[in-house]
């Protein structure tokens, strides 16, 4: 059997369009000697489609306090990881997140309840820049760890026959629920389905590096995910909250990815722009009475 890390590694060197990795060069220049490495991941990965939408991007940095000239930005990426950015390179967009090598580690293994990185690691990724042979294996070492924790989140409640391909379903279920996310219920089943063979070639090794001694009983499970969704939909509005200072336009990309997800009409006004926490905070309780975020 094929090991999970081979798995991952193959995967993180598969080739990308190079605007991609122009842009992630550009990017990680931003920081400097702190860039570490960088991720791309996402809907526009699984596509290959890139004009006129919104790139994914993980940026890893050695330590915040590299990161940054200002220490605020710092202490808030180390007290409430990530910070988001927006950036445009060459007729393209994207939006980057920036976490440290050591909590890029942590947050994608079962070490955290927050499924908001091992969710998205445990989908296909590809690492389009690395400082150095020592920044890419801890990268992909940290990016190991991603499948085994959502399987392992999801076995004690999934039918014990389960297919392969409807635990894998049933696993990014669970975590679109444990998040506000404006995407449409079936988005998680897409996911899989963009690329069946990939979940089925990493089912076995991703179970292989499972503690299946370790794994919680059904109603443990239950309680966790409840506790999961409960702080994880309170973290999205902590993150909603500190992107009002980090990210510029942040509420207009609110109102685009939810227009395009959820099939809305979302119209930022004025004074929402003005100010973006309170636009983007009043939003909320509408889209959740239509529908629009769950």
């Amino acid at each position: 059997m094929t090991h999970l890390a081979d798995l991952v590694a193959a995967e993180l060197a598969k080739p990308v369009d190079p605007r991609v990795e122009a842009f992630a060069r550009d990017i990680a220049g931003t920081f400097g000697e702190a860039a570490r490495a960088v991720l791309f991941y996402g809907s526009c990965l699984r596509s290959s489609e890139l004009d006129g939408l919104m790139l994914d991007f993980y940026v890893i940095v050695s330590g915040y306090r590299d990161a940054y000239d200002r220490r605020w930005m710092a202490a808030a990426n180390r007290l409430i990881p990530p910070n988001v950015f927006p950036a445009q390179h060459e007729g393209l967009q994207a939006k980057y997140a920036v976490l440290s090598e050591d909590d890029f580690a942590r947050l994608a293994s079962s070490r955290t309840r927050n499924v908001s990185v091992w969710a998205r690691f445990a989908q296909p990724s590809r690492l389009v820049w690395a400082k150095d042979e020592a920044a890419r294996g801890r990268a992909i070492a940290a990016v190991c760890g991603a499948a085994p924790a959502l399987l392992s989140s999801a076995l004690p409640l999934a039918p014990e026959s389960v297919d392969p391909l409807d635990l894998w379903r049933f696993a990014f279920g669970q975590t679109y629920r444990a998040e506000l996310r404006a995407e449409r219920p079936g988005r998680s089943l897409s996911v899989v389905d963009a690329d069946p063979e990939r979940y089925r070639a990493f089912t076995d090794p991703a179970l292989a590096a499972i503690d299946h001694d370790a794994l919680q009983t059904a109603g443990a499970a239950r309680w966790r995910w409840r506790r999961r969704r409960f702080e994880g939909k309170a973290l999205t509005l902590l993150r909603l909250a500190k992107a009002s200072a980090t990210y510029a336009g942040g509420v207009d990309y609110l109102a685009w990815k939810i227009n395009r997800h959820a099939g809305t009409d979302i119209t930022v006004r004025p004074w929402q722009r003005r100010w973006p926490l309170i636009g983007a905070l009043t939003l909320l309780p509408r889209l959740i009475f239509r529908g629009a975020v769950r």
